[in-house]
């Protein structure tokens, strides 16, 4: 595992076919090996005065030569896979340093503004949702009434000071029911990725923030 300062249906071909062929190239040693000693055993115990015709086997040996040569090629297509797939995503990973990015968290650095952008992700339209704002200490700083919302992925912003900037906060989204109660749903807050953590072979990428680590599915957008 290796961090850098930046799953998809790809990987998992790759993987399926590296376990596959390794698989091919376990069977075929195998078949060979047997063949040979079948080949042996039968020479040696061949009529003198009517030796074995052998072009049966010479065929049968050059058509062995020939599915070895291709598992070989296979294996090394595999191996160049594995090495191009490790290689785009350490590009892709050095790339996303630095760069904003919307996550699925609760949790966030205020930018030079003080200010902390997000998105809300709601299942429906609503009158109302109602922002709760925790310092790091866990003290309630603000509580803000943002309006009514559209269902599906809404922008917005919480506004901070900028004697504030940098300052970490969790942020408490909360849609108003009919009944006037309010139930929680889930945020996208904005932060800047300080670096990325690649796994083995460079399969899968965790991003690190400031204030945490998340899987690469948990990012909604690059970018921000």
């Amino acid at each position: 595992m290796s961090t850098i300062d930046s799953t998809n249906v790809y990987q998992q071909i790759n993987e399926t076919n590296q376990t596959s062929s390794s698989a091919s190239a376990s069977k075929a040693q195998e078949d060979s090996d047997m063949f040979m000693k079948l080949m042996i055993a039968q020479l040696q115990n061949q009529d003198p005065t009517s030796p074995t015709d052998t072009s049966a086997f010479m065929s049968q040996i050059s058509t062995m030569s020939q599915v070895e040569s291709i598992n070989n090629l296979t294996t090394t297509m595999a191996a160049m896979s594995e090495s191009m797939l490790s290689s785009q995503s350490a590009l892709q990973a050095s790339s996303m340093v630095g760069q904003n990015v919307l996550i699925s968290t609760d949790k966030t650095l205020s930018n030079d503004e003080g200010d902390v952008n997000g998105m809300l992700s709601l299942n429906g339209n609503t009158d109302n949702v109602r922002l709760t704002v925790t310092n790091a200490l866990g003290t309630v700083i603000d509580t803000v009434e943002l309006g009514a919302f559209t269902a599906g992925n809404n922008d917005f912003v919480w506004e901070g000071s900028a004697d504030d900037a940098g300052k970490e906060y969790s942020l408490k989204a909360e849609v108003q029911l009919e009944d006037g109660s309010y139930s929680r749903i889930d945020t996208y807050l904005e932060n800047r990725v300080t670096s990325v953590t690649l796994g083995q072979n460079g399969i899968g990428m965790t991003i690190n923030t400031a204030v945490g680590s998340t899987a690469m599915e948990n990012v909604l957008r690059i970018g921000v």
